[in-house]
């Protein structure tokens, strides 16, 4: 596997790839727009930081890309959508400068607090002056965080082990989370009202972008401090240097900028403001967080490598890591069921719908539904469907896809079944774990019980005395033997369906003389790859 290293990565980090005889590394910094899009088609991974942009273009003339790996959290350089429409996925490090995040927005507040910048240029300058310093202490003050994920939660922390009251405003976060933390989830708006400082932690998307603006600002308390420590654009820079000059806003301190580097006259009259403490996007500028990162994007293309579950990939729908032992069996059977059922149709379905039922449903089961439609997909189409894609390429095709759950189930404590609609006709499937094994129990209106072989024969034909032992001698003529079969039947010489597993692949000429030998109305030979998923989708089957 071929990867390129765009941006500055710590080499501690890359030393996982590098060791691997698999992977051949590029590093190639520096490289203009028009000289990476030049070579980027030669590479299946790309790691990059925030200097360089993948869009539509670099996606486009990277014709092998498999891997997008971000060495960091956001993720804004890089259309995600667009590489999900080119079933390419994008990884992140979340978590490897969490802690260093953290810990710079709990500077930029005790710096412009303590006026540290300040005194410190004063000094050096030669001066001795005090009064001029005089800061604010942050104990009995009302700190308001908005967005309590990674780094929110663990400035909420610091800033309660400085005896501030933490009030907390995060839409999609559990009310226990905030209790475990010791902090009270309000609105927005009583953030706004209620709290000496506000310090913002949420990422820049459609929803955040210019969140806080002059509006929110004239809800805030008068002498308000503001810390933005995450993404530039969620404050309005014009409304916070209107509010700095009104006094309005005492202070701020700010690490991130909407443009980078400032090129503006806002920007750079914002940064010239003497009620603000600056920095040039440090917040993950430790070099503990750099070797982080860089190691937890060289784990996930390995992880890839090794098919095993990609843990930070944020265009493919994934359960929590703790479910993941649990929930990978019902992974694998999906992917059998999906392959033995799309055998069975002639032409493109128009429905499909996934149904769960007993245990299963109490669950997410998003991925095993986005599991199961990329492996119906492939045969489809001509290009590669993976998780990433497989609901966009269904949508293109016209295909309506619906997930039914249901926590009871009669005969067994989980059950599978995909059902398949095409040209007025109905394909269905179900199938069961016995002992953590995938084992079909139900096909059309059939209930028969089997478990998957590589090589199978379905038949249905009417039955009537002779005609397995039938079967079985046109196969054995041929040198085929049979090693297991199943019988469905809905009544005493009615329409009968057979699935026999063999030792081998059944010539087209055997197929048909068994059709004439016992004048089947369906003869479908199938193949199975019962190992599981192998195809670097990231499923972790």
């Amino acid at each position: 596997m071929k990867v390129i290293v765009t941006d500055e990565v710590a080499r501690e980090g890359l030393a996982l790839l590098e060791q691997d005889p698999r992977v051949e590394i590029d590093i190639r910094l520096g490289l203009s727009k028009e000289e990476l899009l030049k070579i980027i088609g030669d590479y299946e991974v790309i790691i990059t930081r925030s200097g360089t942009t993948v869009d539509k273009a670099l996606l486009d003339a990277a014709t092998k890309l498999k891997l997008v790996a971000r060495a960091g959290v956001g993720i804004d350089n890089v259309d995600v959508d667009y590489a999900s429409s080119r079933g390419v996925i994008v990884v992140n490090a979340p978590l490897g400068n969490t802690n260093s995040a953290a810990e710079h927005a709990m500077a930029l507040l005790l710096a412009f607090c303590r006026n540290i910048t300040k005194a410190n240029a004063s000094l050096k300058s030669g001066e001795w002056k005090r009064a001029p310093f005089t800061g604010h202490e942050l104990k009995g003050k009302t700190a308001g965080v908005i967005g309590l994920g990674k780094v929110g939660g663990r400035v909420a922390t610091r800033l309660k082990a400085f005896e501030c009251e933490v009030l907390a405003c995060d839409p999609y976060i559990a009310v226990k989370r905030a209790h475990d933390l010791g902090v009270k989830l309000v609105s927005h708006e009583e953030i706004y009202k209620n709290c000496d400082i506000i310090t913002v932690h949420t990422p820049l998307t459609d929803e955040t972008k210019d969140m806080i603006g002059a509006r929110e600002i004239a809800m805030m308390k008068q002498g308000v401090i503001v810390i933005n420590a995450a993404r530039g654009g969620i404050i309005n820079e014009k409304a916070l240097l209107d509010a700095l000059n009104s006094g309005k806003v005492t202070g701020a301190a700010l690490d991130v900028w909407s443009e980078e580097p400032p090129k503006t006259e806002i920007l750079k009259e914002l940064i010239a403001s003497e009620k603000l403490v600056v920095t040039p996007h440090l917040g993950a500028n430790t070099f503990e967080a750099q070797v982080n990162v860089a190691v937890d994007v060289s784990r996930e293309i390995l992880n890839y490598l090794d098919e095993k579950p990609l843990e930070n990939a944020v265009n493919i729908p994934r359960f929590d890591l703790a479910l993941m032992d649990q929930m990978r069996p019902f992974l694998t059977l999906m992917n059998v069921l999906s392959e033995f059922v799309i055998q069975l149709i002639d032409k493109n379905p128009n429905r499909v719908t996934f149904s769960y039922s007993g245990n299963i449903a109490h669950y997410d089961c998003t991925p095993l539904t986005v599991c199961g439609l990329a492996t119906l997909l492939r045969p489809m189409v001509d290009q590669d469907v993976n998780m990433v894609n497989a609901s966009l390429v269904a949508e293109g095709m016209g295909i309506v896809v619906e997930e039914a759950k249901s926590t009871q189930s009669e005969a067994f404590s989980n059950m599978l079944t995909i059902t398949i609609e095409s040209s007025g006709k109905k394909r269905t499937i179900s199938g069961t774990l016995f002992e953590g094994e995938p084992r079909i129990v139900r096909l059309r209106d059939y209930a028969m019980e089997f478990f998957p072989a590589e090589h199978m024969l379905l038949l249905v034909y009417n039955d009537r005395p002779g005609m397995i032992g039938k079967i079985g001698t046109i196969l054995g003529a041929r040198d085929i033997n049979i090693a297991a079969m199943n019988l469905g039947r809905r009544e005493k010489l009615g329409e009968a369906m057979v699935i026999l597993s063999v030792d081998s692949a059944v010539p087209p000429e055997v197929i048909e003389e068994v059709r004439k030998g016992t004048d089947a109305s369906f003869v479908k030979p199938l193949y199975m790859k019962t190992t599981g998923c192998s195809r670097g989708c990231g499923c972790g089957i």
